[in-house]
C-alpha cells in the first residue's frame, strides 16, 4: 500500500476578486521608460490568452507586472519616397528591460503546476525569457552578491566611474553610473561586477 505525502496547505493565500489577466488597451496612458526589448499588443494578447485558458480562476490568479503599450513606433507607408518629415504612428509598444518580471502567477498552486504554461509563453516572446520563482530570484541575487564580494580585480566599473578616472564621466550616462555599466544598449552583461 502506498503512502502519499500530505499536500501543502494553502489556507493563508487570499485570491483577488478578478484572478484572470485583464485586457490591455492599445492606446497609451502612461509615462515613457527606457527598455531593451519591445512587447507589442499582440504579444500581450498571446500571453493573456495562453495563461487564462490553462489557469483555474478559482484557485489561481495572474497579474501584469508591466504597463500597457505606451511608446509610439512610427512608420512611413509602403512605397513612399524619402523625406517629408517623420512618419505617422504605426503602433505602440512596451519597452522591457532585462531582469524585469512580466507576469506574476500565484494562488493555491506550486511552480510545477504552471511551469509548462509559463515556459510556453517565454518561448514565444521576442526576447530571451525564463520562468523564475521567489526562491530562484533569491539565489540569483545571492550569486551576484558573491561575485561582487569575491572579485579580486580592483579595477571595477563602479570604482573607475565613481573616481572619474581618465575623465570617464564625460562619456558615460547617469544610467551607466547607476547600473555600473551592466547594460550596453539593449544587451545585459550579468557578469560585470
Amino acid at each position: 500500500m502506498k503512502t502519499y505525502d500530505v499536500p501543502p496547505d494553502y489556507t493563508d493565500v487570499v485570491l483577488p476578486e478578478k484572478p484572470k489577466l485583464v485586457f490591455l488597451n492599445r492606446v497609451p496612458n502612461l509615462k515613457k521608460a527606457l527598455g531593451g526589448g519591445y512587447l507589442h499588443w499582440g504579444h500581450m494578447e498571446m500571453m493573456r490568452l495562453t495563461i487564462n485558458r490553462r489557469m483555474d480562476a478559482r484557485t489561481a490568479f495572474a497579474r501584469w507586472r508591466i504597463n500597457a503599450p505606451y511608446k509610439p513606433i512610427t512608420r512611413k507607408s509602403l512605397g513612399q519616397r524619402m523625406g517629408g518629415g517623420k512618419g505617422a504612428v504605426d503602433h505602440y509598444v512596451t519597452p522591457v528591460k532585462c531582469g524585469r518580471l512580466i507576469v506574476e502567477v500565484g494562488g493555491q498552486l506550486e511552480l510545477g503546476e504552471v511551469e509548462s504554461v509559463l515556459k510556453e509563453v517565454a518561448k514565444k516572446l521576442p526576447f530571451p525569457a525564463k520562468v523564475v520563482s521567489k526562491e530562484s530570484l533569491a539565489v540569483m541575487q545571492q550569486e551576484q552578491a558573491e561575485r561582487e564580494a569575491n572579485n579580486q580585480n580592483p579595477w571595477t566599473f563602479k570604482r573607475i566611474a565613481r573616481s572619474n578616472m581618465l575623465g570617464i564621466r564625460k562619456v558615460i550616462s547617469p544610467f551607466d553610473l547607476h547600473n555600473h555599466g551592466r547594460y550596453t544598449g539593449k544587451f545585459f552583461n550579468p557578469d560585470r561586477v
